[in-house]
């Protein structure tokens, strides 16, 4: 499996909001959520602010492969569990990224449910 490109981890890393689909079982696309993504070092991740029961995360659970958009790249990915000794580095990355929001709402994704609910994005081959 490759890596992000240098152009891929910067357009989707600065990219206020991502677009992610997971598949279904029978292999078709789910329709596609809105949430934030944050980069760090050479990796992307994304966190449900509901926990790993709600939201879009049940979906990406199933298959563990998907779709992203964002920044203008059209992306297939495999979702993988994040590492949780992370989790401190990607709360700080939430935080310096969407600070603008506010405590209240960066609260959302900073705390142990949603850290508990943090995937890691990992570019996917199409190709056999």
């Amino acid at each position: 499996m490759t890596g992000w490109t240098s152009d891929e981890l910067a357009r989707i890393g600065t990219a206020q909001e991502l677009q992610i689909a997971s598949l279904r079982r029978d292999g078709t696309m789910r329709n596609p959520r809105t949430i934030w993504v944050v980069r760090v070092g050479d990796d992307l991740y994304v966190r449900s602010m509901y926990g790993r029961a709600g939201g879009w995360f049940p979906g990406t659970q199933v298959r563990h492969e998907g779709h992203i958009r964002a920044g203008g790249v059209d992306k297939e990915v495999t979702f993988a569990d994040a590492d949780p000794d992370l989790n401190h580095q990607i709360d700080a990355a939430y935080r310096d990224k969407y600070r603008r929001y506010g405590p209240s709402i960066i609260g959302g994704v900073v705390n142990p449910g949603a850290q508990a609910a943090t995937i890691k994005l990992m570019p996917r081959s199409t190709t056999s």
